[in-house]
């Protein structure tokens, strides 16, 4: 049965809880209806309940009894007159041992007689615990009693049972716990903690008492949670000890014992403390609130608290508030808390109720996120496990989730969520999309749907999703991005394009991104033709793409304007490429100067056969001027009289001189020089480039009559002409500037004229006479004639023995020889025949 509990207000109300619970049911629902609970012991095979009656009855962990004696016929045990004060059970769960205000001790054996005890001590007796190894032969079968001492009994020789007082206590010993060889209790002045191998005490807590309370009234908790680990709740406050063994130089130095008690942890609580336990790396705490309802004046519902300790902080991550029957007349002795520590399965007792706690399972605690809306956190548990339970999968809670996220209207949320669950599972993509598509959201879906052709969904679902973005949301924009990104074999492209032509029929609204998503399909359709024509409607530069990729070269002679009008460098770029013939791109362009004047600039640097120079000339004059006059000067393709006509009609002078000067008419081009471009510096340099005497004279005759002509002309004509053909022109009375600077100038210049021309002269003939003696002496240097030289006419040998045969001889420089006989003017020859031939 769950129990009905309330969240502690300091949690939020959807924090998720760490334990659930269940009012244990079957037969103990019976038992309380008889008698009430005065205590428990929970082992790993059974629970133990005492009483106010004094009866033990065993129970499973379901709440079913358990015979008690060995022949199975009680199924309780009437241990004492009244109340059972305390239970203990050794670790393997052969022997029980209770104990009661009635004076009595029982040692009861579940399935033996043997080692059974019942001691009647005259005195209240508060507590009892057994050896954890009691059940073992050897062990002595130990255990303890506590009343106003300790007392320790253990089995003698001939199965005696001795006694011995460990401690004589102040007060009553409330409570014992044992574990290996340390035994903790509590009394009136605090917890003292014994050794029982080294049979000494190992030091006292002692417990700060409060005015307002008194430690008497209240039942301490102990519980070794671990090995060394000892955990002590006493009225409100909560301390953990570790048993420590001291160090060598600890021991060495001082008479003290071998162990020593740290107490490491000390917290105080709002709630008077009923019992406690670990709880993972946490701490469990049942407790009472110390103060009364408000309203009733009666004590509030009991607390389960889990808190977090080991940081020396305590905080409570978790505050249950129990509904315990009858919790208004209970106060905080009324209840107790044992567990199975390896379980962590906690069992809260009172007189009339007994709940068990514990952590949900996984399936519990999915189904509790889930009801509370905490489906992220349920899908990550889901995670943790694998995603699947035996009750749940990662899919379902997945799937329930995303309908909450529609419900919502949160469609991206669910969107990516979607991706997250259906993974490669066609049926259930289908199934979720469609639920997009009855609320009109395919396109947050679109972006995670399926792309791989492998793992496809049915074609018809991405046709709804393209279908929603151009007729619900009108999203030309993303449609597109669709179209471009998505794989064309995942729709049926045929009945996409029927549908965008249909939609280009009934409006003009972004009529230009349409077409381009028909131009994209018509490609997947490998209709180039067609994709083609719709990129040039769209102007849209595509096209080169397309031409280039699909080598749709056969179709561009009629569309080289419209590709030119596209974008010129492209598509000049691509008809060099594929050498479409310069005389049908010329045809195309021949109404269109601009163009025209681009394609033949870029053929003439690729082809420089200078065949359309002529016609450049014209559009480097209309479309590049500054171009104009570099191109003359680098080419000579080109008619110069057509040039210098262009140039005339645009008088564009500096051409005109650099073309009149190309023809010959230098005395004209300078005219245009003086006269048009009023530049004596450009004709000065003209004069000096062209060194003839002639034009020097109409330059001095054009600029003799302008002094700041003159000044430069003095300035720069000395190294060039004789300076008197300037001076003897000059009209009197004329003022120059800088007169006697500008003839200094030429003095200096011509001196240095003078005296250049006198070196040259000198080395000239000098170089002459050297070279003639050098001639001389070269001609009349004798020429070794040998047995191997033939004659060049009848290849007979030139030297014999026999001199009656020989013939007169003539050898030329070259080393040629001949018989006299053989040459064709024979002695009278001065020339070479050999060298002569090859000179013609």
């Amino acid at each position: 049965m769950a129990l009905n509990l309330e969240s502690c207000d300091s949690l939020p109300p959807d924090e998720e809880p760490k334990l659930k619970y269940d009012r244990m049911g079957n037969d103990v629902q019976n038992i309380l209806l008889k008698d009430a609970v005065s205590c428990i012991c929970v082992h790993t095979k059974f629970i133990c309940l005492g009483t106010q009656w004094g009866v033990i009855h065993l129970l499973d962990h379901e709440g079913n009894i358990v015979p008690i004696t060995q022949d199975g016929k009680d199924k309780e045990l009437q241990a004492h007159a009244i109340a059972v004060n305390k239970i203990s059970v050794d670790i393997k769960g052969d022997y029980i041992a209770s104990c009661s205000d009635d004076g009595k001790v029982l040692v009861h054996g579940l399935y033996t007689t043997e080692n059974t005890h019942s001691l009647v001590l005259g005195r209240l007796v508060k507590s009892v615990a057994l050896d954890p190894y009691y059940f073992k032969s050897g062990s002595g079968r130990r255990f303890l009693t506590g009343d106003n001492k300790l007392t320790l009994y253990e089995k003698t020789f001939l199965n005696r049972l001795r006694s011995t007082v460990l401690f004589e206590c102040e007060g009553n010993v409330q409570a014992i716990a044992w574990h290996e060889r340390f035994i903790a209790w509590a009394s009136e002045v605090g917890v003292r903690v014994y050794d029982l191998q080294a049979r000494c005490s190992l030091g006292l807590i002692q417990w700060e008492k409060n005015t307002s309370t008194s430690i008497e009234d209240y039942r301490c908790n102990l519980l070794w949670s671990a090995a060394n680990t000892l955990m002590i709740g006493w009225v409100d406050t909560v301390r953990i000890c570790i048993i420590r063994k001291r160090n060598q130089i600890e021991l060495q130095t001082r008479d003290v014992t071998e162990y020593l008690v740290d107490p490491v942890y000390t917290f105080q609580t709002d709630y008077f403390i009923s019992g406690l336990g670990p709880f993972d790396d946490q701490l469990v705490l049942l407790g009472v609130p110390k103060e009364c309802d408000s309203e009733t004046g009666k004590a509030q519902r009991p607390v389960l608290s889990i808190a977090d300790y080991k940081d020396c902080e305590f905080c409570e991550v978790s505050n249950d508030s129990l509904n315990i029957r009858g919790y208004e007349e209970y106060s905080c002795n009324d209840y107790y808390l044992d567990m199975l520590i390896e379980e962590n399965r906690f069992f809260i007792v009172s007189p009339k109720d007994i709940v068990v706690a514990s952590p949900f399972d996984i399936d519990e605690r999915i189904n509790w996120l889930v009801e509370h809306g905490r489906y992220e956190k349920a899908m990550a548990v889901l995670e943790e496990v694998g995603g699947k339970t035996s009750k749940h999968s990662l899919v379902v809670v997945g799937v329930q989730y995303l309908d909450h996220l529609l419900i919502e209207h949160m469609y991206e949320e669910a969107a990516i969520l979607c991706a997250r669950i259906c993974k490669n599972d066609k049926v259930l993509w289908e199934n979720q999309v469609v639920k997009f598509s009855n609320v009109e959201q395919l396109r947050a879906i679109s972006p995670f749907v399926p792309k791989n052709p492998d793992y496809a969904l049915s074609p018809h679902i991405y046709g709804l999703i393209l279908t929603e973005y151009r007729v619900i949301h009108k999203d030309a924009q993303g449609f597109l991005k669709l179209i471009q990104e998505w794989n064309p074999k995942l729709y049926n492209i045929g009945i996409i394009i029927k549908e965008v032509l249909e939609h280009l029929l009934t409006t003009e609204v972004d009529k230009n991104v349409y077409l381009e998503a028909l131009a994209l399909l018509y490609c997947y359709q490998k209709k180039y033709d067609k994709a083609l024509t719709t990129y040039l409607t769209l102007q849209h530069k595509d096209v080169f793409k397309l031409i280039t990729q699909y080598k749709m070269y056969n179709v561009l002679h009629d569309k080289i304007l419209d590709l030119m009008t596209l974008d010129s460098n492209k598509a000049i770029t691509l008809l060099l490429e594929i050498k479409i013939p310069v005389e049908v791109v010329e045809k195309q362009l021949e109404n269109h100067d601009f163009l025209l004047f681009q394609y033949l600039v870029a053929y003439s640097k690729k082809e420089p056969n200078g065949k359309y120079h002529g016609k450049l000339v014209r559009l480097y004059a209309k479309f590049a001027r500054d171009k104009l006059l570099p191109f003359l000067k680098c080419s000579d393709n080109y008619p110069i009289q057509e040039a210098l006509d262009v140039c005339q009609s645009n008088e564009f002078y500096p051409e005109m001189v650099f073309l009149q000067g190309r023809i010959g008419n230098t005395r004209e081009a300078l005219q245009i020089i003086i006269e048009q471009l009023h530049d004596i510096r450009q004709a000065i340099d003209f004069c000096q480039e062209h060194n003839d005497k002639e034009l020097w004279t109409d330059l001095i005759s054009k600029t003799v009559d302008k002094p700041e002509y003159v000044s430069l002309l003095l300035k720069r004509i000395g190294n060039y002409v004789d300076p008197r053909m300037l001076i003897q022109n000059i009209k009197p009375g004329c003022e120059i500037k800088d007169l006697k600077d500008s003839l200094a100038k030429m003095m200096c210049d011509y001196r240095l004229q003078l005296s250049v021309q006198e070196a040259c002269k000198v080395i000239t003939l000098r170089n002459y006479f050297d070279l003639h003696e050098k001639l001389i002496i070269g001609q009349q240097r004798g020429i070794s004639v040998t047995d191997d030289f033939l004659c060049c006419v009848c290849q007979g040998r030139i030297i014999i023995k026999d001199l009656s045969n020989a013939s007169d001889l003539k050898v030329y420089n070259c080393r040629h020889s001949f018989h006299i006989e053989c040459l064709p003017d024979g002695a009278q020859c001065s020339y070479c025949t050999v060298c002569n031939a090859v000179k013609m």
